[in-house]
């Protein structure tokens, strides 16, 4: 299951709720070659060892990016926004798999997975922004959905004057807006019936105002609604919120006007839309 900005969210106040004053007690690492030799997760685990008797201060989230910070001037950095599995577990009686397992001095235990691509990284505070995907999202310079100032004057803004394509704006290192990933973006498209092969450049102010207002109703409906309804949180507890357009819409027919849906090539990547609602 994907982390995306409202899932990360969702994580990083319960982790922040549960784990806030804890003490690490040991940690392990399995199963991650994979993951070390493609620049996943740290490639020496002895750097976990800075982890032991570090406090947790607190836990913070911004675009798709969840930072643990410690009392000793380090963070775990965790990017699981293409799958990942973060759990907490009362005892180590019903620990899944996992790719890092960190114990507290009360007893619990906290794990982390990657499902696909992602990162779990260990940082110093004057280091984190040699984590790309810290840089990429915790840049105070590019808006959050979630910011106050995400209104629609500032966003407009920022896309006026591209001339690139709508994915290239909304999603990647370089977009003007961070927690907006693949999945999230073809969503956001079908609500703001916009296709996806527009340049932000050619919107009108109608089309602009629907596109600012689909990115703030689907962040907003799926932190109500407690995640994707293939996301689960720390607990375990499976999200509410069902996507309009995606994957999950694959061979099945427009809601609107019962159109097939169509899959193309865009950005590195497929999307899924509806020819006749999306122009």
């Amino acid at each position: 299951m994907s982390v995306e900005l409202p899932e990360a969210m969702i994580l990083a106040e319960q982790m922040n709720h549960k784990l806030k004053g804890k003490r690490v007690t040991s940690w392990l690492v399995k199963d991650c070659e994979r993951l070390q030799k493609i620049g996943m997760m740290d490639k020496d685990p002895k750097s976990f060892n800075q982890l032991l008797d570090a406090k947790i201060e607190s836990v913070t989230s911004r675009g798709n990016v969840i930072r643990v910070k410690f009392d000793n001037n380090t963070n775990l950095i965790f990017g699981p926004e293409y799958g990942g599995e973060i759990f907490y577990h009362v005892d180590d009686k019903t620990v899944p798999k996992f790719h890092l397992r960190v114990d507290f001095n009360d007893g619990t235990v906290l794990t982390v997975r990657l499902t696909s691509m992602g990162v779990i990284e260990l940082r110093k505070d004057n280091d984190l922004n040699s984590s790309y995907v810290y840089k990429r999202d915790f840049d105070p310079n590019k808006l959050s959905p979630v910011d106050e100032d995400f209104t629609f004057e500032r966003f407009s803004k920022l896309i006026v004057d591209q001339s690139r394509m709508l994915k290239a704006v909304l999603v990647g290192k370089d977009a003007a807006v961070v927690g907006i990933s693949n999945s999230t973006f073809q969503d956001i498209l079908y609500m703001a019936k916009i296709h996806p092969k527009r340049k932000a450049s050619e919107l009108d102010i109608t089309e602009k105002h629907r596109l600012h207002d689909a990115i703030k109703f689907v962040v907003t409906e799926r932190l109500k609604l407690k995640g994707k309804d293939n996301f689960r949180d720390f607990y375990g507890i499976k999200g509410g919120y069902t996507a309009a357009m995606g994957p999950n819409m694959k061979e099945q027919t427009c809601s609107e006007c019962g159109t097939s849906i169509e899959k193309l090539s865009l950005g590195g990547g497929h999307v899924y839309l509806c020819p006749k609602c999306q122009t």
